[in-house]
């Protein structure tokens, strides 16, 4: 296989057409951010793979009917932008409804329910160490490709409802107060653009350069801390946005200042 994003060469065998060699080998490099210049038009790529138009014809067809490159009659086809989830600073909100606002279909795969014992948790939310939580950890999809890998911790005393319950569709927020009656009033989050590791790369996807939010939230419901919750957000898909006035904008904190040995956060 072709390094940098390069092409890899094709072989005519009786068991693997050339146009499938050719689909897999594009979706290698649009993984990489291969055409960052733009996608090739079709005589570009069959003089790069030495293959006939026909054959690049019958890939690029299924590359546009995945989204994965779009283009008119007429026009050349061109790498699909993601579709971005926008949501606004300053409010509790709940990634479950900026993405169903959008009208984008959306699930998760649950990778953990259970209970756990965490005495860095518990501490933020406010219990003795060994107080027992419920845990719940999702890699949650929007319109069919990873957007955020979710964990969260809260009280057993008043979650345990919830280990019964399918996470791998719906809002927590709404399970919460529906089995807990539990309704988050509030909190605090800080969110911070980072490089997410090997292993949480291999389960967001995107390119290899690709940043996600990381997002730390402590919800409370009426002052009592009842959510502690770390999210990564793919950052080529999510768009943070927020109003503001020269008298009353963003509270902007550096790094390393004093509160944020608060252990709350």
């Amino acid at each position: 296989m072709a390094g940098n994003g390069g092409p890899a060469a094709l072989h005519r065998t009786p068991d693997r057409r050339l146009w499938l060699q050719l689909l897999d080998d594009l979706r290698r490099r649009l993984d990489a951010d291969a055409f960052t210049d733009g996608f090739p038009g079709e005589l570009a790529l069959v003089e790069e793979y030495g293959v006939s138009r026909h054959t690049v014809r019958q890939a690029v067809k299924v590359l546009r009917d995945e989204g994965l490159v779009v283009g008119t009659r007429g026009r050349p086809s061109r790498t699909a932008e993601p579709v971005e989830i926008v949501q606004r600073l300053g409010a509790l909100y709940s990634l479950h409804e900026s993405v169903r606002a959008m009208g984008i279909e959306q699930h998760s795969v649950v990778r953990a329910l259970d209970v756990r014992r965490d005495g860095v948790v518990a501490t933020r939310l406010g219990l003795e160490e060994s107080t027992p939580l419920v845990h719940l950890e999702r890699l949650r999809l929007a319109g069919g490709d990873p957007l955020a890998l979710d964990r969260l911790w809260l009280p057993h005393e008043l979650a345990a409802p919830l280990l019964e319950a399918d996470f791998s569709s719906g809002a927590l927020y709404e399970r919460y107060a529906e089995l807990c009656g539990v309704v988050l009033t509030g909190g605090e989050e800080t969110i911070q653009p980072i490089l997410p590791t090997p292993a949480e790369h291999r389960l967001l996807g995107g390119s290899p350069s690709t940043a996600a939010y990381s997002i730390r939230r402590l919800g409370t419901a009426k002052g009592r801390r009842v959510e502690w919750r770390h999210t990564l957000v793919r950052g080529d898909r999510f768009v943070l946005r927020a109003d503001f006035a020269t008298r009353d904008g963003y509270q902007l904190e550096l790094l390393g200042s004093p509160d944020r040995t608060d252990p709350r956060r």
